[in-house]
């Protein structure tokens, strides 16, 4: 069996990539993740294992984010440097680059919610139930967030691709 501190260690990668992917540049989400872990770890003993550690750990992050973003939006911000997303895009692919700016561009325009949501479960492969868990809230509403926040960046991105093509007749 392994143990609840390997099984919190094992989890940071994934804690990691979903604070980089809420929008904080690498040094902010190494903070975010470094308090997460704190709490967990100082909380280790009441962990119970009626859900996976995963959840429990990506619920803390969450709630750590949320109440961060409550305190002060400016501080905060979810797409601070949009020279950084260019830069990481010019250093990929041009073209996969290209798209990933676009996303993080799009995310940056639907709601937090909908942001979560989307990444706990598109990024990191949570299910439904775990992601309500994290999220505390019903699984309806998860799938509703899900579906609503798909379509939104469906929308954007169309937009964008409509405006690109104009632009290059």
């Amino acid at each position: 069996m392994i143990s609840k501190e390997r099984q919190v260690i094992d989890e940071i990668p994934h804690l990691r990539r979903y604070a980089r992917a809420l929008g904080y540049d690498k040094t902010s989400a190494d903070d975010l993740v470094q308090e997460c872990l704190a709490r967990a770890m100082g909380r280790l003993h009441a962990w119970q294992p009626t859900g996976t550690m995963r959840s429990w750990l990506f619920t803390i992050l969450h709630n750590l984010h949320v109440n961060l973003h409550r305190v002060d939006k400016d501080v905060f911000d979810i797409y601070p440097d949009s020279y950084l997303a260019e830069r990481k895009a010019a250093q990929a692919d041009s073209h996969t680059g290209l798209l990933v700016r676009d996303v993080n561009a799009a995310l940056a325009q639907i709601s937090d919610e909908q942001r979560s949501t989307i990444l706990l479960i598109g990024l990191e492969g949570l299910t439904y139930a775990e992601a309500a868990t994290v999220t505390g809230v019903p699984v309806g509403t998860v799938m509703s967030r899900l579906a609503r926040g798909r379509e939104k960046l469906r929308e954007i991105m169309d937009q964008d691709a409509e405006q690109t093509l104009r632009r290059a007749r």
